[in-house]
């Protein structure tokens, strides 16, 4: 920002609210200012038709280094984060603290393309100040790509964030483009080939269909054109020098942001051994050299339709987890709980060497299990007490109320909708929507029953202050011997707890740190909802 303007932002801003425009804390601009300053951008950025990129920093799990470090430590990382921010940003970037633990940066003239590199060093730098005690999370929205105006560029980077924290912390997201997919018509295809003549074909073939074809002649100057362009289908040919087509389609599948990219993989090799190569690299379809034109236009508008389908339903899960996350506003008690209680099912299913779609299951079913709290009132919610009958049976609801949300995306979620619906049964029968009892019980909502409770118990509830983990562990152990808990998830709890296992790296940091010891309840609480 020049000092000219930084001058009359300023000044309009002291005129009109008669207030500092920078957070007494951190030193960075403040809530206000900043908005003040995000509506002059997006009045340029319609008026010139610029663009720019909007990244919220969110430092994951911060109330909980609060509680365990005090507010004076929590005040002095904050401090230090803001920091390292504002010392690798360019001088025309924006950085301001949103809110408490939240810090926002503007990036004039920066796509998301451009700005992932920007704030990859950023998380880097923050990474460092914080001598990894704490993992950074970023979510990332371009005006005016993704929202129209203030307020829903804002959600947007909210949204994005969440979705990043959700995919187990330290990483940074771009908002999901949910505009209409592209009709078949208007579809892009990326055809890529070092034989010029191929392109030739591939391309005459592809267009008559209505494609739109984008070639490249190489596997790195394809992976470059997947940043630039939207593609909704890649045509891969195998035998490339430099890079292979086996090479370039293990890159696309390995890279969240294009795994779900379709690949039809072009070889003159019609045997097994070649397959087999593609299947491991992620290839959807193969087609043998020189094309058939009706086999070729068949698989791909398959596998455009398909691309359509995922993308679909990658708009309505980024809407689920948003929503879980309103549902777990409600309550400020519950702050953080879905991302610890998904963090620690995971841990808890790699211990005991669960599938990774079975981990997949836990991650997902942990950040939804709450979800159908939607349909719970506050007033329940946050009371101070013990619930009365009719107040018991609505909480109870919650479970059925999540899984007839989560069900409609059953193909995508598999296991995670029945973690929603079964994570309060007990093996003996007395738990609840179903009463299920034993192996009934599947067994990602054992893990996901275990690691719900703990959390339960070592974080403060309305109805009573956050107890120890040895408290909360013996509990935990007292129910396994009651025949409610299964009794291999609880063992691993507590390996876990105790002696952490530095084989599990992709675990979150703090998906298991224990709030500080308050007065707990007697047993029966681990019955509450």
């Amino acid at each position: 920002m020049t000092d000219k303007l930084f001058e009359e932002l300023e000044k309009k801003y002291r005129d009109y609210l008669g207030v500092e425009f920078k957070d007494a804390l951190t030193g960075m601009f403040n809530h206000g200012f900043f908005l003040t300053f995000l509506a002059r951008e997006i009045e340029r950025s319609q008026r010139y038709g610029l663009s720019f990129t909007l990244a919220m920093i969110d430092i994951d799990a911060f109330s909980d280094f609060n509680r365990l470090k005090g507010p004076l430590q929590g005040d002095q990382m904050l401090h230090r984060i803001a920091n390292a921010i504002e010392a690798d940003i360019r001088s025309v970037d924006v950085a301001a603290r949103f809110s408490g633990d939240i810090f926002v940066l503007l990036m004039p003239h920066l796509n998301k393309t451009s700005a992932l590199g920007a704030v990859g060093r950023i998380q880097q730098a923050t990474l460092d100040a914080t001598n990894r005690q704490l993992s950074i999370s970023i979510g990332l929205a371009t005006f005016p790509d993704d929202a129209e105006d203030r307020d829903s560029l804002l959600s947007t980077a909210l949204e994005a964030v969440n979705k990043a924290k959700l995919s187990g912390r330290s990483k940074i997201f771009q908002f999901a483009d949910n505009r209409p997919v592209v009709s078949t018509d208007d579809a892009t295809v990326l055809i890529v080939d070092d034989d010029p003549r191929n392109l030739k074909l591939l391309a005459a073939l592809l267009r008559q269909d209505g494609y739109r074809v984008i070639s490249a002649s190489s596997g790195n100057e394809a992976l470059h054109l997947l940043v630039r362009e939207k593609i909704d289908l890649v045509v891969l040919d195998l035998m490339m020098p430099g890079m292979d087509g086996f090479e370039v389609c293990r890159r696309l599948k390995d890279n969240e942001q294009t795994r779900m990219l379709p690949v039809i993989l072009l070889t003159a090799l019609d045997d097994s051994d070649t397959k087999i190569r593609g299947i491991e690299a992620g290839a959807d379809d193969f087609i043998t050299k020189p094309p058939n034109k009706a086999e070729l236009l068949a698989r791909t508008r398959s596998l455009i339709k398909m691309r359509r389908l995922n993308k679909n339903l990658t708009n309505i899960e980024n809407v689920l987890f948003s929503l879980a996350n309103t549902v777990e506003a409600k309550d400020p008690y519950t702050q953080g709980h879905i991302s610890r209680v998904s963090g620690l099912a995971v841990a808890l299913g790699k211990r005991m060497r669960l599938s990774a779609t079975d981990i997949e299951a836990l991650r997902y079913g942990g950040a939804l299990h709450d979800i159908g709290k939607i349909g719970v009132s506050s007033a329940v919610l946050n009371k101070p007490g013990p619930l009365d009958p009719e107040e018991l049976r609505c909480m109870q609801q919650h479970a059925i109320i999540g899984y007839q949300i989560c069900k409609p995306l059953r193909s995508s979620l598999g296991s995670a909708v029945e973690v929603v619906r079964y994570h309060h049964e007990k093996l003996d029968g007395s738990g609840y929507p179903d009463g299920l009892k034993g192996n009934s019980i599947p067994l990602v909502a054992r893990i996901m029953a275990v690691a719900d409770i703990y959390d339960a118990l070592v974080t403060d509830r309305p109805y009573r202050a956050g107890m120890s983990k040895e408290k909360a562990l013996d509990i935990i152990s007292r129910e396994m011997k009651a025949g409610k808990l299964d009794e291999q998830v609880v063992r691993q709890l507590l390996e876990l707890i105790n002696r952490p296992s530095p084989a599990q790296p992709d675990t979150p940091p703090l998906a298991i740190v224990t709030p500080a010891p308050g007065a707990g309840a007697a047993s029966s609480i681990i019955l509450q909802p």
